[in-house]
């Protein structure tokens, strides 16, 4: 996805726009605190209009203008925030709509490219469908390819310019609607209805005004209702109180409706009320941006209270392709004629693996490639079931493969793997290497060494998620030795060796019973049974659509090591929110010190002992503190959009960071804000 500017010419006009329609009240009471400001607004507007009509109004009526004016800036700014947050998610919207596309498709009355066909529009396919995609068409719907291997470009969904490989099978079969295939053909099952396909729910969930709040933002609005309620009763009372203080003592002038709105307005937690669904839309807007698409805003905030991560070693952890690095030969064969059986078993293997016995053989031996085929050559691919392969040549029976299966195969030839041969393998497992064993029938001519290399820089990232409180678990499907080299040399927690979707399901069940938070990546049918368990599901938009559907995120880049970056997102709106609220809270208490003494001046002269400020007059204190009290929301916009800077610290040290930073600057900011207003105010000679 683009990065966009903070501030584009284009949404900052749309948001201005936005801000007015925002002011209708069946908006503003979905947030408790600005709809309070709102009818203080009105009714602040009100007592102007019959200052202005009558002549007697409780103040002057262009005291009361200002302050209704400076009250609607108010509302007006926190729907600006809200709509600037919700115009960036739809500028990616838009981008994202360019790729749905209204085309024909070739639908087929069978799953084979020659059955019959009938061209029908996209919009009238339906799941269960069966397609036809051939050179240079577009992929109508999202579906699973069924027949055929082709070249996809994904750059309209994804932006990545370098086409992907689409095939049956595996974990490479799901296409995504609105894609184009560039070469050969698919056969593609449609897997969604229009409407309903996975373009189409990351459009919705990328526009901010489908977002739904997360349980988080709906405890913190319960709260800020809370201490609205308060203060509203608190404001209310003091009308009476301040009549009946005026009569007892027989002197000064009851406290103004004007004045009390004002004073609502300055206590109640506005700062953090106007920017707090802006928080929320920017947070799913980053990970937009990071290329990821959150299925909801839950994930999201639940991606920044993940404190275990559970990582695949091959591709994430490691680079993901093994070398071979080494022929080791038994006792009375030559490393030179290992060298050429490992090349002879290799060279239909199109595997890295694969290739690189080949290339080393070559390289270190000078073994040349032979073309095997006009040799009569009879090649064994590799099975799962077998878990090896191999070649048939000249009557040799050259076998590669893991230890144990070639131990088994060895056996049932009446023949026995040696012990120095499983002495090298359990030497290159400690090491964190893969032993394949290599055999020319019975007899057993030595092991091939091939390494896993862990990607640079990933044991400093685990050290920085561990100072966060974040356990890292290596998964892999290597045995016991392996997995605890490569762990080792990673830097990782804890490790899960030879993983199965039980055993990956299971370990996520284990944390979560223990209080923990989950997030995980996968990009199999396999891991869709732990991606649903999971708290946070990354799963890779070149996986199967099983993945895809059991996942709260979709990763567009299909690159493991996003994980990582998520959590970093979802903890910097965290952040960013707790920032904010530390901050909105504390500038309440110096605004109490503005606003108190100069709102009962008239009633208690004695209370001018508490204008610490030494604000000119009662007028312009109250003012002072209402335009700060508006300014400030515009202020912190860029950071409520942007978040606040990234620390990979703990808990502790965070809130100490929090009330350090927020909440001594929330104390201070204020006092030198509402000075400075108030200073600007009666050099001008507005008050």
């Amino acid at each position: 996805m683009p990065r966009r500017p903070l501030f584009e010419p284009k949404i900052v006009r749309e948001a201005i726009v936005a801000s007015f329609k925002k002011l209708d009240p069946r908006h503003q009471r979905k947030n408790p605190v600005m709809f309070v400001v709102e009818v203080g607004s009105a009714l602040t507007t009100a007592l102007f209009v019959h200052a202005l009509a009558t002549g007697k109004g409780e103040a002057s009526p262009w005291f009361i203008l200002a302050i209704s004016l400076w009250l609607w800036f108010t509302v007006l700014f926190a729907n600006f925030a809200e709509a600037m947050a919700e115009g960036r998610g739809k500028a990616q919207a838009d981008t994202l709509r360019k790729a749905r596309k209204d085309i024909q498709a070739h639908k087929l009355a069978e799953p084979r490219r020659d059955a019959a066909r009938t061209v029908i529009a996209a919009s009238a396919l339906r799941k269960g469908d069966i397609v036809l995609v051939e050179a240079g068409e577009y992929i109508p719907i999202d579906g699973e390819v069924v027949e055929g291997v082709a070249s996809v470009d994904e750059s309209a969904v994804t932006g990545e310019s370098a086409p992907v490989i689409r095939e049956s099978g595996g974990d490479r079969s799901a296409v995504t609607g609105g894609t184009r295939v560039l070469s050969d053909w698919l056969v593609i099952r449609i897997t969604a209805n229009p409407g309903e396909a996975f373009l189409d729910r990351m459009i919705s969930m990328v526009e901010g005004a489908k977002r739904k709040k997360t349980p988080n933002e709906i405890a913190l609005d319960i709260l800020l209702a809370a201490l609205t309620i308060v203060f509203l009763l608190a404001c209310v009372t003091l009308l009476p109180f301040s009549i009946f203080a005026v009569r007892a003592a027989g002197q000064g002038t009851p406290i103004s409706m004007t004045v009390l709105v004002a004073l609502l307005v300055c206590l109640i937690p506005t700062t953090i009320g106007g920017l707090l669904s802006a928080i929320g839309i920017a947070g799913m807007d980053r990970m937009i941006q990071a290329n990821v698409i959150a299925m909801s805003g839950r994930a999201v905030e639940a991606a920044g209270d993940v404190d275990v991560l559970l990582l695949d070693k091959t591709g994430t952890i490691t680079l993901g392709n093994r070398q071979a690095v080494a022929f080791l030969a038994t006792s009375g064969t030559a490393e030179r004629d290992l060298a050429d059986a490992a090349q002879l078993a290799s060279l239909a293997d199109e595997t890295p693996e694969g290739r690189s016995v080949v290339v080393l053989a070559k390289e270190k031996y000078g073994v040349r490639g032979r073309d095997v085929h006009a040799l009569g050559a009879t090649f064994v691919p590799f099975s799962a079931q077998t878990r090896m392969s191999g070649v048939d040549l000249d009557g040799r029976s050259i076998r590669k493969g893991a230890f144990e299966a070639i131990a088994k195969h060895v056996q049932s030839l009446g023949d026995a793997v040696p012990d120095e041969v499983r002495a090298m393998a359990e030497d290159i497992a400690r090491a964190g290497g893969t032993p394949l064993v290599v055999t020319n029938g019975a007899r057993t001519l030595g092991v091939i060494h091939l390494k896993d290399v862990v990607k640079g820089g990933m044991r400093e990232r685990f050290v920085a998620l561990r100072r966060m409180g974040i356990k890292t678990v290596m998964i892999t499907g290597d045995n016991q030795l392996t997995a605890a080299s490569i762990a080792a040399e990673a830097g990782v927690d804890d490790f899960l060796a030879e993983a199965t979707p039980e055993a990956k399901l299971a370990l996520i069940r284990k944390y979560q019973a223990g209080g923990r938070l989950v997030a995980m990546t996968g990009d199999g049918t396999n891991d869709a049974p732990a991606l649903a368990q999971a708290d946070v599901a990354v799963a890779m938009n070149t996986g199967t659509q099983a993945a895809k559907e059991a996942g709260n995120m979709v990763d567009l880049d299909s690159n493991p090591t996003k994980l990582i970056e998520i959590v970093e997102i979802g903890k910097q709106m965290l952040m960013t929110r707790g920032a904010l609220t530390t901050f909105s809270l504390a500038n309440d208490m110096a605004k109490y010190f503005a606003i108190i003494p100069a709102a009962f001046a008239a009633t208690y002269p004695a209370l001018g002992a508490l204008n610490v400020m030494r604000l000119a007059t009662p007028a312009s204190a109250v003012l002072s503190a209402v335009i700060f009290n508006a300014i400030v929301i515009v202020a912190l916009i860029p950071l409520a959009l942007r978040g606040v800077r990234y620390l990979p610290v703990g808990a502790a040290a965070l809130l100490r960071s929090n009330l350090l930073v927020y909440g001594l600057g929330g104390i201070v900011v204020p006092f030198v804000g509402i000075k400075i207003i108030d200073v600007l105010l009666s050099a001008l000679g507005l008050v």
